[in-house]
């Protein structure tokens, strides 16, 4: 016996409010499974890969890319407990033809918030979608209003032939898909576009956490000698491209402290507060273009130091490049950020709703410090902590501190 249960747009983070779909990996028919990538979701914050949490078969697609949609509609249909090949599919791929078919109703389980094309229909050179829009992605769309161009005079190069930015004309080139009678707009940065739309977001999730969130904060210098230190020794046999940096055993000491301390990992969620099982470190990336995303490193109190250092880089390497999954902008229980390499001695941050703790940390820097009643240079480092007082305090935050501070002591235990 199976169930059908819907595949719906997730929340990719506090800031989002609702996603494209710009491309499927599936069709109906196709047996997926727990943690396969189905599609890729364009946000403010990019392109996201994004899993499934059940494993049986698809049996409907019910948002064709292009369409922006809130979080939480429905995308498609799978069939719980349905064994490949079972599932009676319609043949979705017809040939086209010459002008566009009329939309037939489609009874459904339930009525959803959105048109639910399953593909689109060829008209001239364009995609045009069963609910007569133009299939484009949502910034395409934007550029095209912004540029004056006729979007049902170009040829997209996306899924089903939805348009993309790189099917639109260069600013200022002539091109016959400009349409005559409107008049030229100024050239449009589409990287600053893309990045204002970032910012957009940043701000909102920032300005509700300051809204909502009743913020303290602590901070702490924490001598960090002894780590450096045995780091050195485990460098010194590893491949330059191999290294660890300070920062994976600073993020371990953080994952394992936070382990200690579970009041401040976790979420804020309808009134009360929801512990989380894991530690998901969030890490906040900056990315090239400008912006930042803070993406999870799943389980980090359970890895070792090297291991952290390669998910690290990978995660990083990823994020900069646009593909990341679903769950790493999802799973954060709490976040770090470091501004050490900016130059940047102390970190104030802003927690990210709704979870309810981040950690900043500074640059790592030689600073006058009193050993046996001797004043010498050691290497510091300075952390702190940016809490929510709904679900902790300051006797709480200054032992999670604390405990990070004795962990850095003695690294070779982490």
């Amino acid at each position: 016996m199976t169930e059908v249960i819907d595949f719906t747009m997730p929340s990719l983070g506090a800031d989002m409010d609702a996603g494209t779909v710009i491309e499927w990996h599936v069709e109906p028919g196709d047996e997926v499974h727990r943690g396969d990538v189905v599609a890729i979701v364009e946000t403010d914050k990019g392109e996201i890969d994004v899993e499934i949490w059940n494993t049986g078969v698809v049996s409907e697609i019910l948002v064709f890319p292009g369409i922006q949609v809130p979080v939480g509609t429905p995308l498609a249909r799978i069939e719980v407990g349905a064994p490949a090949g079972t599932t009676a599919v319609p043949d979705l791929v017809a040939e086209t033809p010459a002008r566009p078919a009329a939309p037939t109703p489609r009874p459904t389980q339930r009525p959803g918030p959105v048109p639910t094309p399953a593909r689109v229909l060829g008209v001239g050179s364009a995609a045009v979608a069963q609910d007569g829009k133009v299939a484009a992605s949502p910034l395409a769309r934007r550029l095209a209003t912004e540029r004056g161009i006729d979007l049902a005079t170009l040829t997209g190069s996306g899924p089903g032939g939805a348009i993309t930015m790189r099917d639109l004309p260069e600013p200022g080139v002539a091109r016959a898909a400009v349409a005559a009678e409107i008049p030229a707009a100024a050239p449009v940065d589409e990287a600053a576009s893309a990045a204002g739309a970032m910012r957009r977001a940043i701000a909102t999730a920032m300005s509700r956490s300051k809204r909502e969130i009743p913020h303290y904060y602590l901070a702490t210098d924490i001598d960090l000698e002894a780590m450096l230190t045995w780091l050195e020794g485990l460098n010194a046999a590893r491949p330059i491209t191999e290294r660890i940096l300070p920062a994976a055993a600073l993020l371990k000491a953080v994952a394992v402290s936070v382990a200690r301390h579970p009041d401040l990992n976790g979420f804020w969620m309808e009134g009360g507060f929801r512990p989380a099982d894991h530690v998901h470190l969030g890490v906040a990336v900056s990315l090239r273009g400008g912006g930042l995303v803070a993406p999870a490193i799943h389980d980090a109190d359970m890895l070792g130091v090297p291991d952290l250092m390669a998910t690290l880089r990978d995660v990083v390497a990823r994020a900069r490049a646009g593909r990341l999954r679903g769950s790493e902008m999802s799973d954060p229980t709490i976040t770090v950020t470091n501004l050490g390499d900016r130059g940047v001695e102390v970190v104030h941050g802003v927690i990210y709703p709704p979870q309810v703790a981040l950690v900043g940390l500074g640059r790592v820097a030689p600073r006058p410090s009193v050993v046996d009643g001797t004043v010498v240079a050691r290497r510091l480092v300075t952390a702190t902590l940016a809490a929510d007082h709904r679900t902790s305090d300051g006797q709480m935050g200054a032992r999670f501190l604390n405990t990070v501070d004795r962990l850095l002591q003695q690294p070779e235990d982490l």
